[in-house]
């Protein structure tokens, strides 16, 4: 079969169907994007450069429109090429950030499913989490920013949702054409290793299983991923704790939400508190299989998030039996129970993360049992042998509708 995909960056949530797909020498691969960084077997990629940024004088409600509308006019440039020549998908596959936006207009008769990951409420999610809430006119901002979802909603044949919890955020008038169907999480990959060592380059420090490792990685440092809390715990805990290391993962940037006007939350954190540096390690973005050994030499991993979208990563540490703390937000309240398969806290309160963090430390035996019933939670729910079919069958159902 011809499948196309369409995502800005290749391949994101797409990469273990597409490497599954082009296993088969009878199915073309195609895979629009504007990234250019690397190569999957198989993959027909097709890279596109957007025609232009989004202009300063853009009125401030259009800005996200504009930038989707980009993306979507670069992809359906090259889709008409392909058209041209005479290739026709036997079905799209598309993630909702502009790129799909008028697939439908050059191809009508194909399906289109649409991958949709988060749709933006004024209440009831993130917005007014802190307390802080939207003027009329964030309000009108933050509904215009919907503009580019709706066009997909409205086009696609069918969508799909990781989650239950992002799914409920969409309008309910579009939720019978949405369905639940997560990545899926490589649990053969993610798995315990009591061998396995961590290296800290810029120090020359091996960490292993055997030392007291506390462990927390997202995209960006960020306060809607509870990065000022945690570093505020992380003083307390070093304090009271002499052996502890802490090793930070992740970029110096700001994934979601405002960024301060100077500098950044990492520059605040770091002048703001007394950390013993020797014992804080920040190894920023790290490849996956890097990634993977610092979860399995991790005593503790530290997940938190206002509700928004649930991270791969806290998934990717639970299937490798991470003992993990995370903050009792809507998002982790949907795979983690309490005392079952990690540890909860209230997501601004950092003296209850301390005590959980440092209880997790004093009761290894106890917390080994929460350990396993984390990496049996993903095996049941989200393994990617179990969903990745699921997947292919979705796909393939919806070409003989």
């Amino acid at each position: 079969m011809n499948i196309l995909f369409l995502h800005r960056n290749f391949p994101a949530q797409f990469r273990y169907i597409v490497m599954e797909l082009a296993k088969n020498p009878l199915n073309l691969i195609m895979f629009i994007t504007c990234n250019d960084d690397m190569e999957i077997m198989g993959v027909n990629k097709l890279v596109y450069k957007p025609k232009r940024e989004v202009p300063d004088e853009s009125h401030p409600y259009l800005k996200t429109f504009e930038e989707a509308i980009i993306h979507g006019q670069s992809a359906a440039d090259i889709a008409l090429v392909m058209k041209n020549k005479g290739i026709t998908p036997d079905i799209i596959y598309g993630h909702s950030w502009g790129s799909a936006m008028f697939m439908k207009d050059i191809f009508p008769d194909v399906p289109l499913l649409c991958y949709f990951e988060w749709f933006n409420n004024v209440q009831g999610s993130d917005v007014g989490f802190d307390g802080t809430f939207l003027n009329e006119d964030g309000m009108a901002k933050l509904r215009c920013q919907n503009a580019h979802l709706l066009i997909d909603l409205y086009s696609c044949d069918a969508g799909i949702c990781p989650t239950e919890w992002q799914k409920n955020q969409f309008p309910k008038e579009f939720h019978n054409k949405i369905k639940l169907l997560h990545d899926g999480v490589n649990t053969e990959f993610c798995k315990p290793d009591n061998d396995a060592k961590f290296i800290v380059n810029d120090k020359n420090l091996a960490l292993t299983a055997n030392d007291e490792v506390i462990t927390y990685a997202t995209r960006g440092m960020e306060p809607a991923r509870g990065f000022v809390q945690f570093m505020e715990a992380v003083e307390k805990l070093l304090a009271k704790r002499p052996n502890a290391h802490v090793v930070i993962g992740g970029e110096d940037v700001v994934c979601y939400g405002a960024q301060l006007e100077k500098g950044s939350y990492k520059e605040l954190m770091l002048a703001k508190l007394n950390l013993d540096m020797d014992r804080v390690h920040f190894v920023g973005a790290l490849p996956f299989n890097e990634y993977v050994k610092l979860l399995q030499i991790s005593s503790v991993h530290v997940y938190s998030t206002i509700p928004f979208v649930l991270s791969w990563s806290v998934l990717d540490a639970m299937s490798v039996g991470c003992c993990v703390v995370a903050s009792n937000t809507q998002p982790v309240l949907e795979v983690i129970q309490d005392n079952h398969n990690g540890l909860l806290f209230d997501f601004y309160n950092v003296n209850q993360l301390v005590e959980k963090i440092e209880y997790a430390l004093d009761n290894k035996d106890e917390m080994q049992e929460i350990r396993n019933n984390a990496r049996q939670t993903i095996v049941d729910r989200y393994s990617l042998k179990d969903l990745l079919p699921q997947h292919i069958e979705y796909l393939e159902s919806m070409m003989k509708k």
